[in-house]
C-alpha cells in the first residue's frame, strides 16, 4: 500500500513531502502525481528514456519465480536484511521485496520503470508500495530513509543510493556469477555475463560505499523445456536471438550477493 511509504517519499520536482488526495499524491506546492488503478504511484516527473521489461518478460518472470527456482536468492536476501524500511531498487514483480518483508514487521518500497512489473509489485505484499521512477535520476525518496536497499540484477546509482540510505544501513547487491546459467549460454545462445561487470559495479559504488563481503550462492535447476523457455523469456536474451529448448535441461544458477556499507 502506498500509504505506508508516504513518510519516506518526496516530490520529484521540488523535494517537498507528499500527501494522498484520493487518486493522486500532491505536495504543498501543488505538484500532483497520479496513482494507477493497480496501486502504484507515477513519480517519474517527465518522459522516461526507456520503459523497462515488457509485459511478456514480466509474465515469464512471475511464472518462473513463483515456481520457486530462485527461492535460494530470495532467502539469502531476507536473511541479510536488517529491520527497518526496505527499498528495492529495480523491484520487478516484487518477489524479493515480499520475501524480505515476510521476515520483517516493516514497510517496503519498490522502484521500477516497467509499468507491467509495477502492476504486480504494487500487490506483492500488504506492506509493500510501488513507484514508477528511473534509477538513473534523483530518486523521489527523502534522505536517509532506508535501512536496506535491495538491488537484484538491476542498475546501481551510487550517489542516490548513498543519499537515501541511513548511515548505519546496508546495500545488498545481487549479480550473476560469471558462469551463471552457463549451460543455457553455451547451448542456446543466452547473453554471457559481461566479464567487466565486477569493475563496473566497483566504479558505480566507489566513493559512496565500502564493500563488506561477498557470498556466492548456487543451485542446480532441473527444468522442463517449458520452464527453460520461461527462464530465457524473462531475460534480455529473449530479444537477442536465444533459441528455445525443446528438451528438459539441467542448469546451474549461480549468483554473488555483496553487502556494502555507506561511506
Amino acid at each position: 500500500m502506498i500509504d505506508g511509504a508516504l513518510p519516506y517519499l518526496r516530490c520529484p520536482n521540488c523535494g517537498q513531502p507528499l500527501r494522498r488526495h484520493e487518486r493522486a499524491l500532491r505536495c504543498p506546492l501543488g505538484h500532483s502525481f497520479d496513482l494507477a488503478r493497480q496501486g502504484y504511484a507515477d513519480l517519474s516527473a517527465g518522459r522516461l528514456p526507456h520503459v523497462g521489461d515488457t509485459a511478456g518478460m514480466v509474465a515469464d518472470r512471475e511464472t518462473f519465480l513463483t515456481a520457486g527456482h530462485y527461492d535460494f536468492i530470495a532467502d539469502a536476501l531476507a536473511e541479510a536484511t536488517p529491520p527497518g524500511f526496505v527499498v528495492d531498487a529495480g523491484v520487478g514483480t516484487g518477489f524479493y521485496l515480499a520475501r524480505a518483508l515476510d521476515k520483517l514487521a516493516e514497510n517496503g518500497l519498490g522502484l521500477d520503470v516497467s509499468k507491467a512489473a509495477l502492476r504486480r509489485a504494487a500487490r506483492c505484499h500488504p506492506r509493500a508500495a510501488a513507484v514508477l521512477a528511473d534509477l538513473w535520476r534523483p530518486l523521489p525518496i527523502v534522505d536517509a530513509a532506508a535501512s536496506t536497499i535491495l538491488n537484484v540484477f538491476a542498475p546501481r546509482n551510487g550517489a542516490e543510493f548513498r543519499r537515501i540510505l541511513r548511515p548505519d544501513g546496508v546495500l545488498l547487491v545481487v549479480t550473476p556469477a560469471p558462469d551463471h546459467l552457463g549451460e543455457l549460454v553455451e547451448t542456446y545462445g543466452m547473453i554471457r555475463v559481461d566479464p567487466g561487470k565486477a569493475d563496473r559495479i566497483r566504479d558505480s559504488l566507489e566513493g559512496f560505499f565500502t564493500p563488506e563481503g561477498t557470498q556466492t550462492r548456487s543451485r542446480t535447476l532441473r527444468l522442463t523445456a517449458a520452464e527453460a523457455r520461461t527462464l530465457i523469456g524473462m531475460t534480455p536474451s529473449a530479444r537477442h536471438g536465444a533459441t528455445a529448448p525443446e528438451d528438459d535441461v539441467t542448469v546451474t544458477a549461480k549468483i554473488d550477493l555483496s553487502a556494502y556499507s555507506p561511506v
